[in-house]
């Protein structure tokens, strides 16, 4: 084997690249990171184009629980050093993209990243083959793949190449001056372009085929964010600008610049209607750009070919070796989950870290010794379920593991929830998540009219809509039972009638049920 051959070559230094590399540089891993520009984050120097992050930045939690803090602290990366906290660089419950690029620029600081060295190719014999714009080639092990969504993913309708792209239409509202504007997209860039225009538009438009998702309804941070959402205001108060609910199936730029736009509703009398204007600014979002990749070591694609298909490991499904960080993990809870921002694929990485650790080093899932004692099993669980933020942040996708062996338990933090084999093995399990409850995304919280359980009520617990624990026994070939934590207001699970006494009887119904 090559004496320059790396253990590890990430491709990429944003967010996810920078976090993994704190923990392969802290592993004492061979890696490095290749970055295509100057400095890490190039992204965020661009977006989000009116440079307003809706990440939230939460400073005055109440908490001086650093763990617990992380709930409300969406763009700090994990560190050991309290210093690398994203609330020390803004104050801003909403921050500026600017504050989170000097916070990434800082984070780089002691790891091992190239600038300038954008990817070109990626091929595969024995080893990962990397060339880089400049001709430079780098051998590795494995490749781990954080840049991204760097292509725009834009609808195929015919005449769309001629209009403006959310990435490179002005940003200045006077450009737009009494002028119709139509938006294509129903997201948080449309609305945050939209939103840019009220003051200065004569007619704002917003276009897409499928009804807007909110995201306080669906609790998925990327659908539609309350900060974006002042067209709807106007809209509903008949103030010119509208939503339109339909396929845009045609845009044709007129000899005078203008565009005729045609619509085909989805559920007014109208089948299509040509719709005249002088803009037109396509948001409809971001893809992952496969095409650095030879045919041996090409991933397969998903979601439409926007995201790589990736395993529980966060291994490509066909190219052995090959991994994905950052906001293209989100292709396993794609527009239900949190992997396609920071707060949510953090703590994904540090467990892609801790499966590479424990696959190609040898060392173990980091875990604790606990007795297998029914009272001692919920309280472990009850300790970690109050403070968590992994578990908070990434509901359902990953879980706390509690596996028994005689007369002991070993104790596992984080681990992907559908994870095979080790650490888990396959004997069975207790699994704990933090989840909704099923249909969540169908009550609307703001309706005082619908009823809801009872906070006291352990025993209607899975009835329960908000963020809950759930404890889930596997036993090979049978089903999971579920236990279900009622839910709580301040999502604090201490009460020993209603939360800790059930679930120490459901842990001893449970362990007296497995085979000797």
């Amino acid at each position: 084997m090559p004496d320059n051959t790396l253990d590890y070559l990430v491709i990429g230094a944003g967010p996810a690249g920078l976090q993994l590399g704190y923990f392969l540089h802290r592993a004492g891993r061979k890696y490095l990171i290749l970055e295509a520009g100057s400095a890490p984050s190039q992204f965020f120097r661009t977006f989000p184009r009116h440079r307003t992050l809706i990440s939230i930045n939460k400073k005055h939690t109440g908490w001086d629980d650093p763990e617990l803090n992380l709930r409300m602290d969406w763009n700090s990366l994990l560190s050991d050093d309290p210093g690398l906290l994203f609330t020390r660089y803004s104050d801003r419950y909403f921050p500026h993209a600017d504050d989170l690029v000097r916070y990434l620029t800082d984070f780089a600081q002691g790891l091992n990243v190239a600038y300038d060295a954008r990817v070109v190719r990626v091929d595969r014999q024995d080893l990962f083959r990397v060339t880089d714009e400049n001709g430079r080639t780098y051998l590795a092990r494995r490749v781990v793949v954080a840049t991204g969504v760097t292509r725009p993913n834009v609808p195929p309708i015919p005449g769309i190449e001629t209009a403006d792209l959310y990435g490179t239409a002005s940003t200045d509202p006077a450009d737009y001056t009494g002028r119709r504007v139509l938006v294509i997209g129903k997201g948080n860039s449309a609305f945050e372009t939209a939103g840019n225009l009220v003051e200065t538009a004569a007619v704002i438009h917003v276009a897409g085929p499928r009804s807007v998702r909110m995201a306080w309804r669906t609790h998925y941070v990327g659908h539609l964010r309350a900060i974006n959402n002042n067209l709807l205001d106007s809209y509903q108060l008949k103030s010119q600008n509208a939503l339109l609910d339909g396929d845009v199936k045609r845009i044709e730029r007129q000899p005078d610049g203008t565009y005729l736009v045609t619509v085909a509703f989805a559920r007014v009398n109208e089948v299509t209607k040509d719709i005249p204007y002088d803009r037109v600014i396509v948001c409809t979002g971001f893809r992952f750009d496969a095409s650095i990749f030879a045919d041996a070591c090409r991933p397969d694609l998903v979601i439409d070919g926007r995201f790589p298909a990736i395993s529980p490991a966060y291994e490509s499904v066909n190219v052995p070796g090959l991994y994905f960080a950052g906001t293209i993990m989100q292709s396993r809870d794609f527009k239900r989950g949190t992997s396609g921002f920071i707060h949510g694929f953090r703590y994904a990485v540090r467990s892609l870290h801790r499966i590479m650790e424990s696959r190609h080093h040898g060392m173990p899932w980091p875990a604790r010794e606990l007795p297998a004692d029914p009272g001692a099993l919920a309280a472990a669980v009850i300790e970690r379920v109050n403070r968590t933020s992994a578990l908070w942040q990434q509901f359902g996708l990953l879980a706390d593991v509690i596996v028994l062996d005689g007369g002991a338990a070993r104790y596992l933090e984080e681990v992907p929830y559908d994870l095979q084999g080790p650490p888990i093995g396959d004997h069975g399990h207790f699994a704990i998540t933090l989840e909704y409850g099923p249909d969540h995304d169908k009550v609307d919280p703001f309706d005082i009219e619908v009823g809801r359980i009872s906070q006291s009520d352990s025993a209607r617990a899975h009835e329960g809509h908000y963020l809950h624990p759930v404890v889930r026994h596997h036993l090979p070939g049978e089903p999971p039972v579920a236990h279900h934590v009622t839910e709580n207001l301040e999502n604090e699970w201490n009460s020993q009638e209603v939360h800790v006494e059930p679930l120490r009887a459901f842990f001893a119904r449970r362990t007296a049920a497995i085979p000797v």
